[in-house]
């Protein structure tokens, strides 16, 4: 880049951080197809785009808007509700199957089955032994 063209950006937009922000906004709307409103004289993107700022033949506005707009994040509200569903679903599964929290020590086959407990893994105080 020629470092008369910063320069003359820089007069026009003094914050160098917004000022490449916009001049990245710029060129990623001329790679998409933008309307160029300078000569291209055989530079690239980033080059032309500050040439528009160092101009004032772009609306600074515009690029501000476009750029907020390009980095927000909303969620969906499908996406919401799909969370909210699997969080529920979490906690019931979470939930143990007899409702009973605490001590496993009288456990029988079934609900360790059900809990996705291994049988065999458990020590023989921990299960119930049924009559």
């Amino acid at each position: 880049m020629a470092r008369v063209t910063v320069e003359d950006c820089v007069e026009r937009v003094p914050n160098r951080f917004e000022l490449v922000m916009m001049a990245a906004q710029r060129s990623r709307q001329i790679a998409s197809g933008g309307q160029i409103t300078v000569d291209r004289d055989n530079d690239k993107n980033p080059v032309v785009s500050l040439r528009e700022i160092a101009d004032e033949t772009v609306s600074f506005d515009g690029l501000r808007q476009a750029l907020v707009r390009g980095l927000q994040r909303m969620p969906d509200v499908e996406e919401a509700e799909s969370d909210a569903e699997a969080l529920a679903m979490l906690t019931e599964d979470s939930m143990p199957v007899d409702g009973h929290v605490g001590d496993d020590r009288n456990m029988s086959e079934q609900d360790a089955d059900a809990r996705g407990m291994m049988f065999e893994d458990m020590d023989e105080q921990t299960l119930r032994t049924e009559r």
